[in-house]
């Protein structure tokens, strides 16, 4: 950054010439880009603007028409100031002359009497040393901002990680919003959320501009647009206070390409919508948040208001492989999918990918309202949108963010369980009978130890011999003890199934044709299932 016009009266050699402002102490904050040394009126020509002019006087008109006119032309080029020595032509004793004075207040322009004689040379030296060293250290600062965002553009780096070297290299709370306003992304370096992301929508509709790039200093916000190829797809704000420098606009634009180039880069990847809602979803469930209330207000700053709405967790399960593409895919996909469901049934919500094989919906419907017509709309649509494959789970609905956790581990057991029974647009935790309640206990050592007693010899037999006949007995079961029936549904012929039958029965010392056997031996194969699809404990 330049030194401005009050640094450089602060500069020793400067000081000894006893400088005082005659015009424009409020002036003082403009940039001196360099000095000219001038004894001549008519140099306007020679000028490029930021210019210190330093002159002894000996030249000045004595007219006060030419006076003004000099004054005119020197802030037609948009000169830094102007400083006269006394003690040439006018007296060391004497005041400048009012005309040029008063030309030189019309235009803004601020005029430095100069008390005693110095060496022109030596100030001009010491201020183009600094001028020069200051460009030095922007480039220096430069190449360091190049290399740190080409290295986060080489390695892929996600977009909270770009909003948090510019946090760390400004010192400042960064936003990066989307054309509509709403923030996707935010790193906040310590400062209260409240204060911050407050009723952002309608203050940042208020920063508009026809240029990329552009500082408001009501707001303190500098902001510059995001995108690429003529597609742009948000705005980085940087909240740095009234005067930012150039540093800071530096340091923002170079973010914003390598977002824009991330962006370009993406293949089969959430979107940065998504990923934002998966984040505040994910400080829900995990309780990341040390106060609730900042979950409320990153919510409502991406267009998602939750406080004072009945909130359900919903979660759509995708069934393990089979569409031939990668999970992460099929999970972007099915977010996608799932937000764009929302969106057309127009319910409020936040949509992001829990893990590799399941789609967080966070629901905030107003209270007192049925959800149930909402709720089948917005299954029939996903349903349209994503093929029969994924099962939709809804968790108890709550008034309470802090409850939210339990709604959605409630909906991920419902969806786990009723992956194996799909045919319903939705499921609940009630629709899944004696499956759902296996579910619940499937952690219980009870229950492990109840399928180990029923099927335990089985289950040996089949990994010693490499065999089939837990499945055979689940086919049996499965068609009601209908050996024909279960026979074709093994693809077996009937002797040959009668035969696995037989070896069942003696592997297990059990009597198949008992139907409290049969009973027992069906629940232990669905606990079975419950306990193989275990993802760990669910805590309350």
């Amino acid at each position: 950054m330049l030194p401005t016009l009050a640094e450089v009266l602060r500069i020793p050699v400067v000081q000894r010439a006893r400088p005082r402002v005659v015009v424009g102490e409020d002036l003082l904050d403009v940039t001196v880009r360099w000095v000219h040394i001038a004894e001549v009126t008519d140099l306007a020509h020679l000028l490029r603007g930021g210019e210190l002019v330093l002159t002894t006087g000996i030249a000045m008109p004595d007219s006060a028409d030419e006076l003004r006119r000099y004054v005119q032309d020197l802030a037609s080029v948009g000169v830094s100031g102007i400083a006269v020595e006394l003690g040439r032509k006018y007296g060391a004793e004497s005041e400048l002359p009012r005309a040029l004075l008063e030309a030189a207040r019309d235009a803004r322009i601020p005029v430095v009497s100069l008390e005693r004689e110095t060496r022109f040379v030596e100030i001009t030296e010491a201020v183009h040393v600094r001028v020069v060293n200051r460009q030095l250290e922007e480039s220096r600062e430069s190449e360091r901002l190049h290399e740190v965002f080409t290295r986060l553009s080489v390695e892929g780096a996600r977009p909270e990680r770009v909003l948090h070297e510019v946090a760390r290299l400004s010192g400042c709370p960064v936003v990066l919003e989307n054309l509509s306003h709403q923030v996707l992304l935010c790193e906040l370096g310590g400062e209260d959320p409240e204060a911050v992301l407050a009723s952002w929508e309608s203050r940042s509709r208020t920063l508009r501009s026809e240029t990329r790039t552009v500082h408001d200093a009501s707001m303190g916000w500098l902001a510059t647009v995001v995108g690429a190829r003529g597609q742009d797809w948000g705005r980085l704000i940087l909240i740095c206070g009234a005067a930012p420098s150039p540093r800071h606009s530096m340091l923002l634009e170079r973010a914003a390409t390598t977002l824009a180039l991330g962006r370009l880069l993406e293949r089969h990847q959430e979107s940065l919508e998504r990923q934002t809602h998966r984040t505040i979803i994910a400080g829900i469930v995990d309780r990341s948040y040390s106060d609730p209330q900042e979950a409320l207000v990153r919510a409502r700053a991406v267009g998602v208001p939750l406080d004072g709405r009945s909130l359900s967790g919903l979660v759509l399960r995708l069934p393990d492989g089979g569409t031939g593409l990668s999970a992460e895919a099929r999970l972007a996909d099915g977010a996608e999918a799932v937000a764009r469901a929302c969106r057309e049934v127009r319910l409020p919500a936040l949509v992001g990918s829990l893990d590799d094989v399941r789609v967080g919906v966070l629901l905030a419907l107003p209270r007192g309202r049925d959800p149930e017509p909402q709720l089948q709309r917005l299954a029939e649509r996903i349903r349209e949108l994503t093929g029969t494959g994924p099962v939709l789970a809804v968790g108890s609905p709550t008034d309470d963010i802090r409850e939210v956790r339990r709604s959605f581990l409630e909906a991920r057991q419902v969806g786990d369980v009723a992956l194996r029974q799909p045919g319903r647009l939705l499921y609940r935790l009630p629709d899944l009978h004696l499956r759902g309640l296996l579910h619940l206990f499937r952690d219980d050592e009870r229950l492990q130890t109840y399928v180990e007693r029923e099927l335990g010899a089985l289950l040996a037999y089949d990994a010693r011999h490499g065999s089939d006949l837990t499945e055979m007995l689940r086919c049996y079961l499965e068609a009601g003890r209908n050996k024909a029936l279960a026979a074709s549904t093994a693809h077996l012929s009937r002797p040959a199934f009668y035969e696995r039958l037989r070896r069942i029965s003696r592997v297990l010392g059990a009597d198949l044709d008992s139907v409290e056997t049969c009973v027992s031996l069906h629940v232990a194969l669905l606990s079975l299932d419950a306990v193989r699809d275990r993802l760990g404990p669910v805590d309350g």
